[in-house]
């Protein structure tokens, strides 16, 4: 993709250019090397007169200027920006004169109107709507922020060690990174670098990923060491619209996710909107080799939802979601810090595919973390305080509990260290640990080999994964990004459903099959289920199974965030009030300590039961 062309900005510039001008294809004259040619001789003619260009613009320009007036590139996140216009006769305006398209080459103000052959390519024109296109001709003075380079502000000059990335009388301007009397000083990139451009050195003159301020994210951080600044994957393609115009992730750094000019995702200049930047990689396609994990075959399962045009992610967004639900890449991903995940840390610390990402923490559901550090926190952002949470049918059933701390889709005081019993995610396990069905590490996806080893926590994508992924034994990207199972759960986990509480279930699983085919798989994982079918902690446990209920009918999966007097909370145990039913007038209840529990399910009453040798008990109703 050519860029802008560009002028001579200052005399020290000058001497440089003169030295070693190789014009390229900005030499329009009959024998140049530009596809646009006109019949003046001299090269330098089309943008220069000799004696008397357009008055009081230097150096003599001869091109007439547009008169059009410019859609700026705005963002949320730039506090430099403005709706601005370039003033006439500044570099950028020189150099729009013919690639903002509406004034062709060769209208010249001594020469008058010169016969062109050809026209310029398409890639070359930016049009009026710059939104696409690096911003130049900012608000001045320009603002500071914690992603740039503190000399920017303080002392008016980048921080480019060479020298040649310029500020132009204070500004960013296309002179600042282009050179439109040398094509090839970046031999890769040809189209008039003022350096060589690979491994985002250009970007890096103005942009600081190790600048550190106080009380303020930086939202490069960790930029050198993430995988896009890393990866020596070559680039098959070397279209612009895939990756950039070098070798390499790494050599196109910046670029693999960013374009200068011509963006099709206006917003923060990506390839591609929101999500839409990642496919060109992670979609299994050959564009670069070795190709990455194809995380997009998983989101053809049941996956997270991709924002519509109603509910866009924007950088500049708050850390809790409300009222504006949405699922990108981006809201899990930092791509200036991302790592590639080789080594799993101990649970609930966040997976290097994580670095950099914001959260909120589980102690209160508010209170905002840059970055995060747990896994669980990134999660809270969606799946905590949030308003706007909305039940979706593509992910299947979703249990009602009996009690409940009001909002059944906030998973914050679920999982909190004061809910009566809860998975350990946010808190550790109790010690000693008192569930005997609980392995010493967690099985891989065949339901055979041990995996990872149980620790005091666990994490979220312990339970919701891709059903193939890769830290279980599978060959499929980790995380949440889609399963072949409701819920996006790793393996299946079935749920029991009836028509009204305490009515016939209706998905009954008779003589369970305990194996990683069967409905019990994903509490296999953690849980031997042998030890289940031994009524090792419920003296009971076997029957159910083998009259084929499921866990959730009794079980809770996330925590019990409240308790009342009839319900305890202990174990888990929270009934699914859409499936388990009242006896009589009596309310629904369980205490383990009473050892009892009163209750109608599948059209059987379960009565209260005793603690007492000589007492019948509730073929359904009696805990260790």
């Amino acid at each position: 993709m050519k860029l802008l062309c560009v002028t001579l900005a200052c005399g020290a510039m000058a001497t440089a250019q003169i030295v070693g001008d190789v014009i390229g294809v900005h030499d329009l004259s009959p024998s140049g090397s530009s596809p646009v040619k006109g019949n003046l001789p001299g090269s330098c003619l089309y943008c220069h007169a000799p004696h008397s260009g357009i008055g009081g613009i230097t150096p003599l320009w001869n091109q007439k200027l547009s008169t059009q007036v410019y859609t700026a590139y705005s963002s949320s996140t730039d506090p430099s920006l403005g709706n601005t216009q370039p003033v006439a006769g500044t570099d950028s305006t020189l150099c729009l004169s013919c690639h903002d398209g509406t004034i062709g080459p060769g209208q010249t103000a001594v020469y008058g109107s010169v016969p062109m052959s050809s026209a310029m390519k398409p890639g070359d024109l930016l049009g009026t709507n710059l939104q696409g296109s690096h911003p130049t001709s900012m608000v001045l003075p320009l603002k500071d922020a914690p992603y740039l380079a503190a000399s920017i502000v303080s002392q008016g000059k980048t921080a480019d060690p060479t020298g040649a990335v310029q500020l132009i009388k204070g500004n960013v301007e296309c002179t600042s990174c282009h050179n439109a009397h040398v094509q090839s000083i970046d031999m890769v990139s040809q189209n008039f670098l003022i350096r060589n451009g690979a491994s985002g050195q250009l970007c890096l003159a103005c942009h600081d990923p190790n600048r550190v301020v106080t009380n303020q994210m930086n939202p490069l951080a960790q930029w050198a060491t993430g995988i896009h600044a890393t990866a020596s994957n070559t680039v098959a393609s070397q279209s612009a619209a895939v990756a950039g115009n070098y070798h390499t992730v790494a050599q196109n750094a910046c670029g693999s996710c960013h374009a200068t000019h011509n963006a099709p995702g206006q917003t923060r200049l990506l390839r591609g909107a929101n999500e839409q930047d990642c496919v060109a990689c992670h979609s299994g396609s050959t564009n670069i080799s070795p190709a990455a994990p194809n995380v997009f075959t998983e989101f053809s399962k049941v996956g997270h939802p991709f924002p519509s045009a109603y509910n866009p992610h924007d950088a500049g967004e708050a850390a809790v979601l409300n009222q504006n639900r949405h699922s990108t890449c981006v809201d899990c991903h930092d791509a200036h810090a991302s790592n590639q995940v080789s080594t799993f840390p101990t649970p609930p610390a966040i997976r290097g595919s994580q670095n950099g990402i914001g959260g909120v923490s589980g102690s209160d559901g508010v209170t905002v973390l840059s970055p995060a550090v747990n896994q669980y926190e990134n999660c809270l952002r969606c799946h905590g305080t949030s308003t706007g949470k909305a039940i979706s049918a593509v992910y299947g059933y979703l249990p009602t509990r009996v009690v409940s701390a009001g909002d059944p889709l906030n998973l914050v005081p679920q999982f909190s260290l004061s809910a009566s019993s809860s998975h350990n995610v946010m808190h550790d396990r109790s010690s000693p640990f008192s569930q005997p069905s609980l392995r010493s590490a967690m099985l891989n996806l065949d339901g055979a080999t041990q995996g990872r080893a149980m620790g005091v926590r666990i994490l979220c994508t312990d339970c919701h994964n891709s059903d193939d992924n890769r830290e279980f034994g599978g060959s499929g990207p980790n995380g949440p990004h889609g399963s072949k199972w409701t819920h996006i759960l790793e393996r299946r986990y079935e749920i029991s459903q009836a028509p009204s509480p305490g009515g016939i279930i209706v998905n009954l699983f008779p003589n369970p099959d305990l194996s990683a085919a069967g409905p019990y798989a994903l509490c296999g994982k953690c849980h031997d289920l042998t030890q289940i079918m031994a009524n090792t902690s419920f003296s009971t446990h076997s029957q159910h199974l083998k009259d084929g209920f499921s866990c959730s009918t009794c079980h809770t999966a996330h925590g019990t965030g409240s308790h009342s007097a009839s319900i305890s909370g202990e174990r888990l145990v929270n009934f699914d009030a859409r499936v388990v039913g009242p006896t009589g007038n009596a309310p629904i209840t369980y205490s383990r300590a009473a050892n009892s529990c009163t209750l109608t399910c599948h059209g059987i009453s379960h009565p209260v039961a005793t603690t007492s040798s000589t007492s019948t008990k509730s073929s359904r109703g009696v805990h260790k």
